[in-house]
């Protein structure tokens, strides 16, 4: 084998490194070229411009989560009105609110009401 077959042509070790004398390998510094500043510029616009409907976008998840609470809220307080009207609806309920809050008597008792020595009479709590 001749010598020159041996080594390797310079086309062949172009981009290569080789080690120094020195007994490492020789450090490569990074640059930046103009194609990865201009991707770096691209990239840097876009996130500039996805903060604002991301914010919009978490504020509206939120603003939804408090509405979905309110509705929630406003169904027990439906819940609870459709349990007083149907409460309400039944007779004797309605007797017992129109003798307490009223002072109505049936025909042929006597209603007796109280009255304390130098004050007007308490009303009942009908609300």
């Amino acid at each position: 084998m001749s010598a020159r077959a041996a080594a390797p042509s310079p086309a062949a070790t172009r981009g290569r490194t080789t080690p120094r004398a020195g007994g490492g390998a020789a450090k490569r510094r990074a640059r930046l070229t103009p194609r990865a500043a201009v991707l770096l510029f691209t990239l840097l616009v876009l996130g500039l411009f996805a903060i604002s409907p991301i914010r919009s976008y978490l504020s509206q998840r939120a603003q939804l989560a408090a509405l979905e609470q309110q509705a929630e809220d406003l169904d027990q307080q439906v819940r609870g009105l459709r349990s007083q009207i149907a409460d309400l609806n039944d007779p004797r309920t309605l007797g017992r609110l129109a003798r307490e809050c009223l002072g109505m008597v049936r025909p042929g008792q006597i209603a007796f009401v109280t009255i304390p020595k130098h004050a007007a009479p308490i009303p009942p709590d009908c609300g």
